[in-house]
């Protein structure tokens, strides 16, 4: 499946960053808030995402709801995939970038799957 990863389009000195991932038939958008001063690493506190059609009609979950708010475990994992792509060693490619966005790319599918009907 073929996908386009958009990270990162924020105002700066914003709390609030959105990630997009875009596939052949819809797309996803992440949105992740943080806390702290933006002189010092700000530390991520939430992370929602929701299901959009291509021309950006909202996906309804299998609840009725529109939107994920990652919890638990599966937050931590998101922190630590979410701090790899902001990383030194991903922005200086001192590691494998493409490794990188698939193991965050397949985190958020799995999630999407767990949660929606995608017909």
């Amino acid at each position: 499946m073929n996908y386009k990863l958009e990270l990162n389009t924020q105002e700066p000195n914003s709390k609030i960053v959105f990630n997009t991932i875009i596939f052949d038939s819809f797309k996803i958008n992440i949105v992740e808030r943080y806390i702290g001063s933006a002189k010092s690493r700000p530390t991520l506190c939430e992370a929602l995402f929701k299901v959009r059609t291509l021309d950006d009609q909202l996906v309804q979950r299998r609840d009725g709801n529109t939107r994920v708010k990652i919890k638990g475990d599966d937050f931590e994992t998101y922190q630590g995939l979410s701090r790899m792509l902001n990383s030194y060693e991903y922005k200086n490619k001192l590691l494998s970038r493409k490794d990188a966005d698939q193991d965050y790319v397949h985190f958020i599918l799995r999630m999407v799957i767990m949660n929606y009907d995608l017909n």
